[in-house]
């Protein structure tokens, strides 16, 4: 029996992408302030993913910054309506982190832990349902 791949994209369908859920390998919330900035809000819900399984069309724009934990971290977005996408860490190449809030169906989801929690906001708390680390998980 052959799977549909999880589709996703930015707000304009300039970007889309594709992927296995099988390839999945973890989901969380990042409260670290990088991520506040780049969503607008209080955390961004990423999945990981081997960067090989994801099937992008269409060309993002990077932005480059050095993370609190000073890793290379490289934000993807659709340079015509802004959405953030992907991000990947120069340290780490065979990983991508694609933002949940792209896909089309994003129901199956299953978050795992929260990273950075020293940074989450009384406005936007933690699940403490999760577990939590105070920066990235070793």
């Amino acid at each position: 029996m052959k799977t549909e791949p999880e589709k996703g994209g930015c707000l304009c369908g300039d970007i889309r992408y594709e992927f296995d859920r099988k390839l999945v390998i973890s989901a969380h919330h990042c409260h670290c302030l990088d991520c506040q900035r780049c969503t607008g809000s209080g955390k961004a819900t990423i999945i990981f993913l081997p960067r090989q399984a994801l099937r992008l069309t269409g060309e993002l724009k990077v932005f480059s910054v050095v993370g609190t934990d000073g890793s290379h971290v490289n934000r993807a977005f659709c340079p015509s309506c802004g959405s953030p996408m992907i991000s990947y860490v120069d340290e780490n190449p065979e990983l991508t982190f694609v933002k949940a809030g792209t896909l089309d169906d994003s129901s199956w989801v299953t978050i795992e832990s929260s990273y950075w929690s020293t940074s989450a906001n009384d406005w936007s708390p933690l699940d403490g349902e999760l577990p939590q680390f105070t920066g990235n998980p070793e």
